[in-house]
């Protein structure tokens, strides 16, 4: 692997110089969205002008990301009224489960602790979770009314995070849907999605999500030092976001942009201290239990690791799932990079974002219903095609049913309700394969660019900002021999050219 000055362009100058405004419109574009559209009337018309009006792409996508949020409260009714207070069993078999009212209590809230301060008592002596996401859960509880007995209050508390957290999925749907100028509408995906509807009230990681997704917007507008401060605070509230460096890495290695990157990565780097330092100084032992919490967790559910535990019958300790994880990621890491360097035409930011996330998803030792929200934002912009999308989040949605009615299977004792041990493997290895079959699609459009609905449209990398267009001067293999084009000419759409040695 050697420099290469300049070999290549990944450009398409006609897009830019001459700004091509014309916004894609899915119901064009895709049979499925096409199909799909006929529940509200059909496809857009051909002749109609996007962008008009008070209902602009962005705000129908807001809107819908609202309702269908409101939908998933709804679906958390028969535990918001009940089951959560009532035994274990039935927050199961209605597929209710929420973490925030459970915790009010079991962290200290109620009782006005403050978290990371004040010794917890039980097995967790402080709270066990990301510094800005506690802040999250302190805001929501001086939010909660006092008064009432502990099912009120928890009630009270579930709402107050709820509503908050219905801020963070429209702002996840709206970043979204800006970040790719021309497909405004890719927003819906992440909108519709069921999986965002039903596990966006188990736990607070729409938070980070919706960090992680403005973040990507600022990167697509050229805006590097912002981009570093909202995935430092991304971090600051969820581990996970901080994996967006590495592809971020070499993207920048490929085509050069050492400055930029170095400016994100600062702004990361002090956003996150500026949230942790406080804390760290000030209460070290309390700062440092998300971190021995993530290592000393046992294996746990939904998790390949758990699979290969539960049908060998041999346990895997936390330090060996650690350790499988980390040479997996390794690994993961290395085949991200060479994707980077010998692909035709230089990966998109947030296809080798999807990947890299994917693949943490994929080796962890747990795999929380909710971690879904990670993958969900990413998906959208690397793969933007509803038939792909819709398969992944059916296996979700499948998987989502099944860690449920394992559980009210494990805890309803001899009644022996729900699903016994071999349906919620199956339940995996769908989550598994969906997830798979969703990084094979991302792969092949990495290797095969006139595969990729993006770039079909005539573009380079609309969120890949500074690298959008950008010369390329470190690649390999393949990409060391300047390619003809990018894609046959889309019907109504432009040939993309690149390859073209600087004169």
């Amino acid at each position: 692997m050697s420099p290469m000055p300049s070999l290549q362009k990944t450009s398409a100058p006609q897009d830019r110089s001459q700004g091509r405004s014309q916004t894609v419109i899915p119901t064009h574009r895709d049979k499925v969205a096409a199909a799909g559209s006929e529940l509200i009337g059909g496809p857009y018309g051909r002749r109609a002008v996007t962008g008009t009006g008070q209902l602009t792409p962005v705000r129908v996508i807001a809107l819908v990301a609202i309702g269908m949020f409101a939908l998933g409260m709804v679906q958390k009714l028969p535990c918001y009224n009940w089951a959560w207070f009532r035994g274990t069993t039935s927050q199961y078999t209605h597929a209710c489960y929420s973490d925030i009212p459970h915790l009010f209590s079991g962290r200290g809230f109620a009782d006005g602790l403050v978290p990371y301060f004040d010794r917890l008592g039980g097995d967790i002596p402080f709270l066990e979770y990301p510094v800005l996401t506690g802040l999250f859960m302190e805001v929501a509880a001086w939010l909660t009314p006092g008064g009432g007995d502990t099912m009120q209050q928890e009630q009270s508390y579930w709402l107050a995070n709820a509503g908050l957290l219905m801020v963070c999925a429209a702002v996840l749907a709206v970043c979204v849907a800006r970040t790719h100028r021309l497909r405004p509408w890719d927003g819906l995906l992440v909108a519709l999605a069921p999986s965002v509807a039903l596990t966006a009230t188990i736990n607070w990681d729409i938070l980070a999500v919706a960090l992680t997704a403005a973040a990507i917007l600022m990167w697509s507008r050229e805006r590097p030092l912002a981009f570093g401060i909202l995935l430092g605070l991304a971090t600051a509230a969820k581990f996970y976001p901080i994996l967006l460096l590495c592809p971020l890495l070499l993207l920048c290695w490929r085509a050069g942009k050492w400055r930029e990157y170095g400016t994100a990565v600062l702004g990361a780097g002090g956003a996150w201290l500026v949230v942790n330092l406080p804390v760290m100084l000030l209460a070290p032992e309390g700062w440092k239990q998300f971190y021995l919490f993530s290592r000393d967790r046992n294996v746990d559910f939904g998790s390949i690791w758990l699979l290969v535990s539960q049908r060998t019958g041999d346990a895997i300790t936390p330090d060996q799932a650690n350790l499988y994880a980390l040479l997996l990621m390794v690994v993961a890491v290395g085949g991200l990079a060479y994707l980077a360097f010998t692909a035709p035409r230089r990966p998109r930011f947030v296809q080798l974002a999807f990947l890299i996330v994917a693949a943490f998803v994929l080796t962890n030792k747990v795999y929380s219903p909710q971690y879904v929200l990670w993958l969900v934002p990413l998906a959208a912009l690397a793969r933007p095609r509803w038939r792909d999308f819709l398969i992944w989040q059916a296996c979700e949605v499948m998987y989502f049913v099944g860690v449920w009615m394992y559980l009210a299977f494990t805890t309803s004792g001899n009644a022996k309700q729900g699903l016994p041990v071999d349906g919620y493997q199956f339940a995996i290895v769908l989550h598994l394969l969906g997830t798979l079959y969703l990084c094979a699609m991302v792969v092949r459009d990495i290797l095969t660019p006139e595969k990729d609905p993006v770039r079909q449209d005539g573009g380079d990398d609309p969120s890949g900002g500074v690298l959008d267009g950008a010369e390329d001067v470190f690649v390999a293999g393949r990409a060391a021999h300047p390619a003809r084009h990018a894609a046959p000419p889309a019907e109504d759409g432009p040939r993309v050219e690149w390859g073209t040695p600087r004169s």
